[in-house]
C-alpha cells in the first residue's frame, strides 16, 4: 500500500471546515453546516488508519511515534489558540462565564471537554455559541478515540484485513445503533460522545483497510468503468452539499441522518482521483489551499464568532460574523505557516522538546483552568467590590436543585414534590423554571403565616395540556402535576407562572433587539389554548388562581451586565421592546376565566422607560430571565397585595 498524496482528500477538508465556519456564523443558507465535523471525523479516520496499516505492514509501528505525531498535528495550532484567548476572557467574560471557560481550559487540556460541554449544555441551544472552546468537543471526541483505536488495530493485526475490516463493520454497526438509541435517550449526550460518534471515524477506518488492499495508482479505487468513479464520487459529493443545505438545528443527528455527509465522504475518498470531475475540482489549487489551512480555521473561528457575540448587545450583523469568518482564515494562515510547519519537522523540533513543551503548556492551562474554578472566574481579581456585592445577590433559589424537576424521562414525581416549608398547605405554584424563585419567595411569606406551598415545576415545559399527539416527559409530568394538585384539597390558591413567549414566539437571546419569531402560527394557537385550558380547570376546581405573567428578559444575562455598566442600577432592556415582546399575550388575557388574578412583574420592575436589571444594589435577576430571590421577592408582594394568604392557623 502507498501513502501517496491526494490533493482531493486535502479539498476535502476544506468542503468540511467552510460549512462549520458559516454555520456558526449564522448564515442560515448553511444551516448544517455542522455536518462538517462528521467530514472531518471520516477524513480522520480514513488517514490515521491508512498510516498505521502502512506502519504495521512495514513492522515500524510504536505507540510513542503515533502519539508524537498527534501532539505535533493537534497541540502546537491548539496551544497558540488557547492563549490567544485567555486576554478577551479575562476582558470581556462574566466571572460566571469566565468560570464555565476556566472549566473549558481544563476538558481541553485533558482531551475530555466533550464530556464538559455535554453536561453544561446542548450544542444547538443559543448559550453554546458564546463557548470559545465550544469546538475542542470534536478533537476531544478524536484523541478518545486515538487512545484505544491504535491498540485494537495491533491486536487484530494477525487476523488479516479481511477479518479487520469485519471487525470494524461491526463496532461501526453497534456505535450506529448506540447513537440512534442515544436519540431518543439523551440527545445532548448523543451528539457530543465517542460511543455515539466512533462510528464516523470508523467508517473512514474502513475505507483505509478497503483501499489499502485495493488501491489503484491514485490512492483511490478504480472501478471496471470510469464513468462508475466519476458517478460515485460526484454522488458522494452531492450527499454532503445536501446534507448542508438541507439539514438545520432541528434534525435528529447523529444517528441515521449522519450516514449521508458520512458516507458521502467515504464514497469520494474511495472514488475521488484527479481524473474525476470531482477530485479535479477538489484538488484545485482553492480547495487544496483552505484545506491545507483547515486545522488552524477551525480551532480560529469559535473563538471569534463567540467573542463577538459575548461583546455584541443583540445579535452582531452578518457583515461582522462574515469578516470574522475571513478573518479565522487569515489567522489559520499565520498559525499554519508559523505554528503548525515548523513542529512538524522533526530536524527543527526533535520528539523530547514536542513532548517536554506539550507537558508544559498542558499543565499551565490546567492551572489556569484550576485557578478559575476555585476562585469564581477570577471574581475578586476582575471585579470591583459594588460588583462583587451585586453579583452576590444575583441568586436563584438555594432550593432549586433540589426542588425543580428536570426534563428527564425518570422525573421525579409530582407527589414527591418539595413543599415549603411547615405548616397547613394552602398554596401552590405550578409551572416551568420561572416558578421556582417565585416558589420560595412566596414560601418565605407564607411561613410567616404558619403555612406552607407546594412546589411543582418542570424544566423547559410550556403549557401541554390537551396535546393529546405529544408523548414526551413533559407532557407526562404535566398531566401528573395537574391530577395530583387537583386532588390536594387543601391547597385552595394556585399561581402559574411560566416563561410564555419562549414557547409562543422563541428564544430572544442573539435576536435582541429584534424580536424572536420561530414558532409557528399553529402551534402558538396551540400552546395558548393549552395554557387557557390549564388555568380554567384550575379555576373550575374552586381554587383561586393567580397567573403571574413573564417577567422582562434582559439584553444579557446580569453578570455580562454588571461587567459591562458597572452601577448600583443597571438596565435590562428598553420597556418598549418588552411591551412589543409581551403584545401576544396582554392582548389576549381576556381569554381567561374571569375571576383570575392577573400579575404583571413589569408593574415593579420597569419605570415607563426601561426595565431594570439591577437596583438599589441588588440584582432582580440571576440570569437573563429567571428573577434571582431578591426580584421574587418584589413580585410575591404584589402577588400578596392582590391575594392575601388568610392569617395565622
Amino acid at each position: 500500500m502507498g501513502l501517496k498524496y491526494r490533493g482531493e482528500i486535502d479539498g476535502l477538508r476544506a468542503v468540511a471546515v467552510l460549512p462549520v465556519i458559516l454555520f456558526h456564523a449564522g448564515f442560515g443558507l448553511f444551516g448544517g453546516g455542522y455536518v462538517g465535523v462528521d467530514v472531518f471525523f471520516v477524513i480522520s479516520g480514513y488517514l490515521i488508519t491508512t498510516i498505521l496499516l502502512s506502519e504495521l505492514q512495514a513492522g515500524t509501528f510504536t505507540l510513542v511515534g503515533f502519539y508524537e505525531r498527534r501532539a505535533r498535528r493537534i497541540l502546537p495550532a491548539l496551544f497558540v489558540v488557547m492563549l490567544a484567548t485567555l486576554p478577551f476572557a479575562w476582558l470581556w467574560l462574566a466571572p460566571g462565564e469566565m468560570q464555565k471557560f476556566c472549566n473549558s481550559l481544563i476538558g481541553v487540556s485533558l482531551f475530555t471537554s466533550n464530556v464538559l460541554f455535554w453536561r453544561e449544555s446542548g450544542y444547538f441551544d443559543s448559550s453554546a455559541e458564546l463557548k470559545p472552546l465550544l469546538h475542542t468537543w470534536s478533537l476531544a471526541v478524536e484523541e478518545q478515540y486515538y487512545v484505544f483505536f491504535p491498540l485494537l488495530l495491533m491486536a487484530a493485526w494477525r487476523l488479516g484485513r479481511r477479518r479487520i475490516a469485519m471487525l470494524l463493520a461491526v463496532l461501526l454497526a453497534a456505535s450506529l445503533v448506540v447513537a440512534e438509541w442515544g436519540l431518543r435517550r439523551d440527545p445532548t449526550a448523543a451528539y457530543y460522545l465517542l460511543p455515539t460518534r466512533g462510528w464516523e471515524l470508523l467508517i473512514g477506518a474502513l475505507a483505509a483497510v478497503v483501499l489499502s488492499a485495493r488501491a489503484g495508482e491514485g490512492g483511490a479505487l478504480v472501478p471496471p468503468r470510469a464513468w462508475m468513479g466519476q458517478v460515485a464520487s460526484l454522488a458522494g459529493l452531492v450527499a454532503i452539499a445536501a446534507s448542508v443545505f438541507l439539514f438545520d438545528r432541528t434534525t435528529p443527528f447523529p444517528g441515521a441522518y449522519a450516514l449521508l455527509p458520512t458516507v458521502g465522504t467515504a464514497l469520494v475518498i474511495l472514488f475521488a482521483t484527479p481524473q474525476t470531475g470531482v477530485g479535479a475540482i477538489l484538488g484545485s489549487r482553492f480547495f487544496v489551499g483552505v484545506g491545507m489551512l483547515s486545522y488552524s480555521a477551525y480551532l480560529w473561528h469559535q473563538p471569534l464568532l463567540a467573542f463577538a457575540r459575548v461583546r455584541a448587545i443583540g445579535a452582531p450583523s452578518h457583515g461582522l460574523m462574515a469578516a470574522l469568518a475571513v478573518a479565522s482564515v487569515g489567522l489559520a494562515y499565520l498559525s499554519w505557516r508559523f505554528v503548525e510547519r515548523p513542529f512538524r519537522q522533526r530536524r527543527t523540533i526533535p520528539r523530547r522538546a514536542v513532548f517536554v513543551l506539550s507537558g508544559v503548556f498542558l499543565l499551565f492551562f490546567i492551572a489556569v483552568g484550576q485557578g478559575g474554578r476555585m476562585t469564581g472566574g477570577y471574581e475578586a481579581a476582575r471585579l470591583d467590590e459594588r460588583q462583587i456585592a451585586l453579583r452576590k445577590t444575583a441568586e436563584p433559589s438555594p432550593l432549586r436543585d433540589a426542588c425543580h424537576t428536570l426534563d428527564s424521562p425518570d422525573f421525579t414525581p409530582p407527589s414527591r414534590s418539595c413543599m415549603y416549608f411547615s405548616g397547613r398547605t394552602t398554596w401552590a405554584v405550578f409551572g416551568d423554571s420561572h416558578a421556582v424563585e417565585l416558589a420560595y419567595a412566596l414560601a418565605e411569606g407564607l411561613r410567616d403565616h404558619g403555612q406552607s406551598l407546594r412546589h411543582l415545576s418542570f424544566s423547559g415545559c410550556g403549557p401541554v395540556l390537551g396535546l393529546g399527539d405529544l408523548d414526551t416527559p413533559c407532557r407526562r409530568w404535566s398531566d401528573a402535576a395537574l391530577a395530583y394538585l387537583l386532588s390536594l384539597r387543601g391547597v385552595d390558591t394556585v399561581v402559574v407562572a411560566y416563561r410564555m413567549n419562549l414557547y409562543l414566539f422563541g428564544e430572544h437571546e442573539g435576536v435582541y433587539p429584534a424580536l424572536p419569531d420561530t414558532v409557528g402560527e399553529t402551534t402558538r394557537q396551540r400552546v395558548w389554548r393549552s395554557y387557557v385550558d390549564l388555568v380554567t380547570r384550575l379555576h373550575a376546581a374552586g381554587k383561586r388562581v393567580v397567573v403571574v405573567e413573564q417577567a422582562p428578559e434582559l439584553r444579557k444575562g446580569i453578570g455580562d451586565l454588571i461587567l459591562l455598566e458597572r452601577g448600583e442600577r443597571i438596565v435590562g432592556v428598553a420597556e418598549r421592546w418588552w411591551m412589543r415582546r409581551q403584545r401576544f399575550v396582554r392582548d389576549h388575557l381576556a381569554d381567561l376565566p374571569s375571576g383570575v388574578i392577573l400579575v404583571d412583574p413589569a408593574d415593579v420592575l420597569c419605570d415607563g422607560k426601561v426595565c431594570l436589571a439591577a437596583s438599589g444594589g441588588k440584582a432582580d435577576y440571576f440570569d437573563d430571565d429567571h428573577l434571582s430571590v431578591h426580584g421574587a421577592r418584589k413580585v410575591a408582594g404584589q402577588i400578596f397585595k392582590l391575594a392575601a394568604p388568610s392569617g395565622p392557623s
